[in-house]
C-alpha cells in the first residue's frame, strides 16, 4: 500500500494556525457618557399595586400616542371606518370646502329657539320659514357634495372597491361635524385644490 501525498495540512493543524474573528454586534460600542446617561433599567414592581400602577401608565402613553396618531391622520391610528386612500380623499375633499351642513345644528338650534310658543307668531313663521330653507340648502349641498366625491374618487381610484353610498354618507357625516371637532383633524385648508 502506498502513501498518498497530499499538500493540504490537517485539520488540526489548520484550525490551531488561524484565529477565529467573533462577528461585531452590528453598531458602534455607546460612549461612556451617552452609556451613564441612559435612563437605568427599573426594578421590577415589587407587589401587585405597584405592578397595576405601572401598566396603567403604560396603556395611558400607548393611547396618548395612539391619540396623537389619530389626530394626524397617521393610517395606522385610524380606525377601520377612516382608513384607506378613497376615505382620505373624500376627507379631504370635505375639508376642502365650506358646506351648509356645519352650520346645520346651529341653524337648528336657532330655530328650536324661535318656534317657542312664547314668541310672537311672526318669530315663529320666520323660524320655520328658516328651517325649510336650511333643509333644501343642506340637501342640495349634500347633493353637489356626493357627485363631487363620486367624479374625484372613481376619477383617481377607477378600480376601488368602496361602496358609492358609503363613501357619500361618510362625506355628509364629516360635513355636517363643526371643523374643529372632526376626527381625523383636517390636513388641508378651506379652498385648497384637491
Amino acid at each position: 500500500m502506498t502513501e498518498v501525498a497530499t499538500d493540504a495540512p490537517a485539520e488540526g493543524e489548520a484550525q490551531a494556525g488561524v484565529k477565529s474573528r467573533t462577528p461585531g454586534k452590528g453598531r458602534p460600542t455607546p460612549k461612556r457618557s451617552v452609556a451613564q446617561a441612559r435612563k437605568p433599567v427599573e426594578p421590577p414592581p415589587t407587589n401587585r399595586k405597584e405592578a397595576a400602577k405601572r401598566a396603567r401608565a403604560v396603556r395611558m402613553a400607548d393611547r396618548a400616542d395612539e391619540r396623537a396618531g389619530m389626530l394626524r391622520g397617521d393610517e395606522k391610528y385610524l380606525l377601520p371606518r377612516d382608513r384607506g386612500p378613497e376615505r382620505r380623499l373624500t376627507r379631504d375633499i370635505v375639508d376642502s370646502r365650506r358646506t351648509v351642513g356645519t352650520w346645520f345644528f346651529a341653524a337648528a338650534l336657532l330655530i328650536l329657539v324661535g318656534t317657542n310658543p312664547a314668541w310672537p307668531l311672526v318669530v315663529q313663521t320666520t323660524s320655520q320659514l328658516l328651517w325649510l330653507v336650511i333643509a333644501v340648502l343642506f340637501v342640495g349641498d349634500s347633493i353637489l357634495l356626493s357627485r363631487k366625491v363620486s367624479k374625484m374618487v372613481w376619477e383617481r381610484f377607477p378600480k376601488t372597491e368602496q361602496r358609492k353610498p358609503g363613501l357619500f354618507m361618510y362625506a355628509i357625516m364629516r360635513s355636517i361635524t363643526f371643523r374643529k371637532l372632526r376626527m381625523p383633524k383636517p390636513l388641508v385648508n378651506i379652498g385648497d385644490k384637491i
